[in-house]
């Protein structure tokens, strides 16, 4: 299929899901009605992260709990993680609280969070291949065990959502064992091996549609693609690794799940962002803190409802800094579906007294 016929297919596609849809949930779910391409009287908020280290009652269940892995893969844990920011603060979203690296632990590589370190994965990929791993899909239950207790529990207006790394950013860690600046073992592996590197972004992305199918079927309402290192990448790689997996999960969880919105979070794409919302099929994009929101009303598709993009650190600086940041971000979308988030995750010095005021400016 011709590139222009591909994007004509898919804008009639997401046309003719919004007519199906656009009814359902819209007086009670706000976040779900704009990611369904619904303009709102005020944008619906939630935070990347909000679950998390920021929060005196997390800090509290995690030290009980122990390590990260064990706190994620405790169904009562994790579900109450995933609840207390909306106790706490109302957002219009929860998150699913887990890690983008579950896929690669259930496909046979062993995942450990050191005290002050970041997640590592055994054995790196960069000199083996996958399928000398035993796959072990069982690792995937306690998440939709999960799912199952939040979406018992959450209020009725509050949109649950669910998660995954793209298939990329998740193949970054898979190859080199850990998280790296430049990601530039990946990147010559893609470059030096090509096929061998397209087995495995193949591999994670089947997996990964199966894993977003299974926490939809188990009650989230929308799901999102991590592509936290999307930015490393040049013009041609990027629609190699990121945009065709991303519309190839996308294409498949529209098939299987027709009006379950699909949010594509492509950090440091910047000028690539056109094309990504163009060609991968997502029904919303995610703007990391660097992109001009302006800019990004003027470029990306109309109607296609965007994410974001306030500056973590601003949300730590607080005051009039904080509330300029904020009102720039909801007057470059006057017209256009909007949902306001930060630009990446939130970050653990955030004092929670800044998030009631953030979330105060946005409410009016």
């Amino acid at each position: 299929m011709a590139a222009r016929s591909r994007r004509r297919w898919r804008a009639a596609r997401r046309s003719d899901r919004g007519a199906r849809v656009s009814h359902l949930n819209a007086p009670t779910k706000p976040l779900l009605a704009t990611l369904r391409g619904q303009h709102q009287p005020r944008s619906p908020v939630w935070l990347m992260r909000q679950a998390g280290r920021y929060l005196p009652e997390y800090r509290a269940l995690r030290a009980e709990k122990g390590g990260f892995l064990a706190l994620a893969t405790d169904p009562e844990a994790a579900a109450e993680v995933t609840l207390q920011p909306i106790r706490r603060f109302g957002f219009d979203g929860a998150i699913l609280f887990s890690d983008i690296l579950m896929v690669p632990w259930a496909l046979g590589q062993e995942l450990t969070f050191g005290v002050g370190e970041g997640p590592r994965l055994t054995p790196a990929l960069v000199d083996r291949d996958l399928d000398a791993l035993a796959s072990h899909p069982g690792r995937l239950e306690p998440v939709y065990a999960t799912v199952r207790r939040v979406k018992a529990a959450l209020p009725p207006e509050t949109t649950f959502l669910g998660f995954a790394g793209a298939p990329w950013t998740v193949a970054t860690y898979m190859v080199a064992g850990a998280g790296s600046k430049d990601q530039a073992e990946t990147r010559r592996l893609a470059y030096r091996d090509p096929a061998r590197f397209g087995a495995l972004i193949e591999a994670i992305a089947t997996a990964t549609v199966d894993y977003l199918s299974a926490q939809i079927e188990a009650g989230v309402e929308a799901v999102q693609l991590f592509d936290s290192w999307a930015g490393s990448l040049s013009p041609a790689q990027f629609e190699r690794w990121v945009v065709a997996p991303t519309a190839r999960i996308v294409s498949a969880l529209h098939d299987r799940h027709p009006g379950t919105p699909v949010i594509g979070f492509p950090k440091g794409a910047g000028g690539k962002l056109p094309v990504y919302a163009r060609e991968s099929g997502v029904d919303a994009v995610g703007l990391d803190e660097t992109v001009d929101p302006v800019w990004a009303d003027g470029q990306l598709p109309p109607g296609l409802p965007i994410q974001g993009n306030l500056d973590p650190l601003a949300l730590v600086s607080g005051g009039e800094a904080l509330d300029r940041a904020v009102d720039r971000i909801l007057a470059a979308f006057p017209e256009r579906p909007h949902v306001f988030n930060l630009g990446h995750g939130i970050l653990q010095d955030t004092p929670v007294a800044h998030v009631e005021r953030l979330l105060a400016r946005v409410r009016g």
